[in-house]
């Protein structure tokens, strides 16, 4: 069979397979499908957009193979099952273009500038930072809050013996699922969220509704400004590679700072299996001029803060890295 016109490259660097998967997404069309509302049409009524450039963006999901026809319209393949909300993985989420990633990613576009400019991509996009636009916009917020408590905050919370650390500080630790997770698997511990106010305020919520309220509290405030002092642990969970290293410096120093003696700094971020994912790297570089590290790296962005490595544990998606104050 012969090659299409371009080959791998233009199949690789094509933009409108990745957007058609994204416009999917956030219409939700695999739920629709799944549902029973299966004709272009159909389809069209029900989510009350324009049918013709509906049916072409289906009809490039099939080309792409993530939908097939079938006698009464679409259905999805094995590969389309993704791109339902209920899928354990959760991907439909991710690429919804109204939150918090899916509209983040629309960054890309502008990564010319960051590689032209060393500035970030986000705000040429966005017309301002990746933080900021979360506290401007509490849907977005909200999203971004929901992806992280996605996270698999179970197998973290078995596999470190977090009650020998007493008390626990989650710095950035949004609406507060790691907490709440913490605090179930272990009766004895208490712990805190430390993040801006809206996620802060989401956050002491959850824990008021989870039944923690007597062991977990919220304080709104910046990782940059002094932490509460004394607790035995703190949590840094998908924080560090947010920011650069000099200012995920400042984060673990001040958390160095805070922690009482013999406390430890706990990071927790992908487990990379030696090598860093090279487009979260990228990614994260867009947002905010953030970067991916392995544990050598982390290591060496510590020890610049006064913290000298422990045990490294897997958890399986993540690794937990505990760093001791020297």
């Amino acid at each position: 069979m012969t090659e299409p016109w371009g080959g791998r490259l233009w199949r690789a660097a094509d933009l409108y397979t990745p957007m058609a998967l994204r416009v999917a997404a956030t219409l939700r069309v695999a739920d629709e499908i799944t549902a029973g509302v299966a004709t272009g049409p159909a389809l069209a009524a029900r989510l009350g957009v324009a049918e013709d450039p509906l049916v072409r963006v289906l009809d490039h999901l099939v080309t792409a193979g993530f939908l097939h026809r079938e006698e009464g319209g679409y259905a999805l393949t094995d590969d389309g099952q993704w791109l339902r909300d209920d899928h354990p993985e959760r991907v439909r989420a991710q690429l919804d273009l109204t939150g918090a990633i899916g509209r983040a990613d629309l960054c890309a576009v502008e990564l010319l500038h960051t590689v032209r400019t060393g500035e970030a991509a986000f705000p040429r996009r966005f017309g301002r930072g990746f933080w900021e636009d979360l506290a401007a916009d509490p849907g977005v917020a909200g999203s971004f809050d929901a992806s992280m408590g996605a996270q698999k905050v179970g197998e973290v919370a078995a596999a470190y013996d977090w009650a020998a650390l007493g008390e626990v500080v989650d710095v950035g630790g949004g609406d507060g699922t790691l907490l709440i997770a913490l605090l179930r698997a272990h009766p004895g511990l208490r712990g805190t969220v430390v993040d801006l106010p809206a996620p802060a305020a989401t956050a002491a919520r959850a824990l008021a509704d989870a039944g923690l309220a007597d062991r977990g509290r919220a304080l709104a405030g910046s990782f940059f400004d002094p932490l509460p002092a004394g607790a035995g642990g703190y949590v840094l969970s998908r924080v560090v590679h947010d920011w650069s290293d000099a200012d995920a410096g400042r984060v673990l120093a001040g958390c160095a700072t805070a922690a009482r003696p013999g406390g430890r700094v706990i990071v927790i971020e992908e487990a990379t299996g030696g090598a860093v994912s090279t487009e979260m790297d990228l990614r994260m570089l867009a947002y905010c001029l953030g970067r991916e590290r392995d544990v050598e790296q982390l290591t060496d962005l510590a020890a610049k803060a006064g913290l000298t490595r422990g045990a490294v544990i897997p958890t399986g998606t993540r690794q937990i890295i505990e760093f001791l104050p020297v």
